[in-house]
């Protein structure tokens, strides 16, 4: 199979009943590159046209879809996560393009989407039912698992791929179909991501993917009759919004919102490996990562040995560009998180904090911020 240039990004359309469509009313939003701040490409805007032929066809796909035997989902399902493999060069460097996390982590992330695809396909075939007892030795009670019907994915910028594909893969393994709501900023990756399905063989109409106006569409498509389960990847504040939406018209909904995520450090760690873990895990894609450490509590012991340790280990990181191999730590997502990251800083100094390193943005193109120890 030829791939396409590395160095390419295209415009994102929407996908409606497999085939991939502008808006009705030809409106765009542009796409930006975080490291250069310049328009890359654009992606097409959903208006309520489009989401009621968005609907009517997840509910065709679902009717399709879910008399499938759960092994010929699994076997499309492995096709899709070979795809993704054999695409995994292109697709990491279009995503970079689009999020600003250096390549080796969009390479990372696209493979473990490989690998999560694959996952779910085996777990699909593992689905049981149950034999209940009964008081009467002349009946028989069966249980059995069905599909909840069509789904609807909400999905953030950070991982534009793994946050969709741990959706998009339970709900087909499981015979549903499925709108995925992905974020606008990072449009092409998850573009990829289901034209690997759609080349791996899934039916028109089992996934859709939709962008344009977040309020509107999440409303739109929670209300809707065809919707029957919700499920959302984002900030507590959003989440709560929908998760009150899903419970106004009787919704099922999973959530997975925020993240506060501390670090203890005892007196008898390795302070050496402690930074040098902590630092990788704390700076990866640039600190916008749900379960990213936002704490440290370090025994008095060894809390100016591990502090020394993490401040150099952040000084030594290289800043610039995703796509340069040598970057460890890339642009922030949008400009907002550039004056987030300064207001956060400037607080925590008035309440007493000690600037060790960083804290400031860097000059030039792009949404870059030092990398900060406080």
């Amino acid at each position: 199979m030829t791939q396409p240039d590395i160095t390419a990004y295209s415009d994102t359309r929407l996908l409606i009943d497999g085939e991939w469509a502008d808006g009705s009313a030809g409106e765009t939003l542009d796409v930006l590159n975080p490291a250069t701040g310049q328009r890359i490409g654009t992606v097409a805007k959903a208006t309520r046209k489009d989401l009621d032929r968005v609907l009517a066809a997840t509910q065709r796909g679902f009717s399709i879809w879910r008399a499938r035997s759960p092994f010929e989902r699994a076997d499309l399902m492995h096709r899709a996560a070979a795809l993704l493999r054999e695409r995994s060069t292109s697709i990491a460097s279009v995503l970079t393009q689009e999020q600003g996390k250096p390549v080796a982590e969009a390479l990372g992330e696209v493979r473990a989407a490989a690998d999560i695809i694959d996952w779910f396909a085996e777990e699909g075939t593992r689905v049981y039912g149950r034999l209940l007892p009964m008081r009467r030795a002349d009946a028989l009670t069966h249980v059995r698992r069905e599909p909840v019907g069509p789904v609807a994915a909400f999905t953030p910028w950070n991982f534009p791929i793994t946050q969709i594909v741990r959706k998009l893969s339970a709900a087909l393994v499981s015979g549903c179909s499925i709108v995925v709501k992905a974020p606008e900023e990072t449009p092409a990756s998850p573009a990829a991501l289901l034209q690997a399905f759609l080349d791996a063989g899934l039916p028109a109409g089992v996934a859709q993917l939709v962008f344009g106006e977040p309020a509107a569409i999440s409303e739109y498509l929670i209300a809707s009759p065809v919707i029957r389960k919700i499920t959302f990847t984002g900030s507590t504040q959003v989440g709560k919004q929908l998760a009150s939406m899903a419970g106004q018209h009787m919704k099922r909904a999973t959530m997975e919102l925020g993240g506060h995520a501390p670090v203890i450090i005892a007196r008898d760690a390795d302070v050496a490996l402690a930074a040098r873990v902590l630092a990788a895990a704390k700076f990866r894609n640039a600190g916008q990562v749900c379960i990213s450490p936002t704490r440290f509590l370090v025994q008095r012991e060894v809390a100016d040995a591990f502090a020394a340790a993490f401040i150099d280990h952040t000084e030594s990181l290289v800043v610039g560009n995703g796509l340069d191999p040598a970057t460890q730590f890339g642009p922030l997502a949008n400009p907002r998180r550039v004056h987030a990251m300064a207001d956060l800083v400037d607080d925590a100094r008035r309440a007493g904090a000690k600037l060790a390193t960083g804290g400031q943005s860097l000059p030039g193109a792009g949404n870059f911020f030092s990398p900060t120890v406080l």
